[in-house]
């Protein structure tokens, strides 16, 4: 039967994963770096997913599809929350009845990876010149740091150069303290694992609520941080206020980009 389904554009995608919370029935995940229609039968057609995603990704089409099962795709998106099965349970299911492989690889934000790293060290818990040049002082100014836990108008954030920080920087990038958190407030959270949404409420507020003198985000190279860069970005719009935001981005080798 011909329907209306989703349609996304590969070329555009740039795999954030903004649009994944905003279908209720599971049916668009991340896959090998892209957002992927999992299943036809997911998909209702109706583009609630749509307006989501910065790149204009997504559209609705009418092509050749299965009919909308909503039992089924409901019935997949509690077992995905109980962790009763996975994404790819179902690529599987389906490459199985197909006999070729639908989809391969996934997230590059959370692909495995090893990273080498030159040490001198004799053992692994004595620090040998090659690893510390210097000793450093913290420079955290204030606590909490996690988005979801600082208060809004707390004050230290009046006249404050306001640094968002996607909570993998610190670990990747060596002179975190020193060349991003020094003479800064910090907020931290993650765009891929929390709820972007509530990123964007509750970043408007704190720019909307208090007089900041800048804002910078530091996050990762791999294409799901984007969001956290996003959320910064609409909060700003949002406000009302006329604030630049300094992007610098990290690589999982440690280097420091100012975009």
């Amino acid at each position: 039967m011909k329907r209306q389904i989703i349609h996304i554009d590969e070329e555009k995608c740039d795999g954030c994963g903004l649009c994944v919370p905003n279908c209720a029935e599971g049916a668009i995940q991340i896959i090998d770096g892209k957002a992927k229609l999992i299943k036809d039968e997911y998909c209702d057609g109706l583009g609630a997913c749509l307006g989501h995603c910065p790149q204009d990704a997504l559209k609705i089409i009418e092509r050749e599809a299965p009919e909308f099962d909503e039992e089924a795709a409901m019935e997949f998106v509690r077992n995905l929350e109980e962790n009763k099965i996975t994404v790819q349970d179902v690529i599987k299911s389906e490459e199985k009845k197909s006999e070729k492989p639908i989809f391969s690889g996934g997230c590059p934000g959370s692909r495995m990876r090893t990273l080498k790293q030159e040490s001198t060290a004799s053992k692994p818990e004595e620090a040998g010149s090659g690893d510390i040049f210097f000793s450093l002082k913290p420079q955290l100014q204030q606590w909490p740091v996690q988005l979801s836990l600082v208060p809004v108008k707390a004050p230290y954030f009046q006249n404050a150069d306001l640094l968002i920080t996607a909570d993998c920087v610190p670990f990747a990038y060596p002179d975190y303290h020193p060349r991003l958190l020094k003479g800064k407030k910090v907020v931290v959270g993650c765009p891929k694992l929390d709820d972007l949404s509530y990123y964007i409420e509750k970043l408007t507020a704190i720019v909307r609520e208090n007089e900041l003198n800048s804002i910078t985000v530091a996050f990762m190279e791999v294409p799901c941080c984007n969001g956290i860069v996003y959320a910064a970005e609409q909060a700003v719009s949002a406000s009302g206020k006329n604030l630049t935001i300094n992007k610098v981005r990290i690589t999982l080798e440690g280097l420091k980009q100012d975009l």
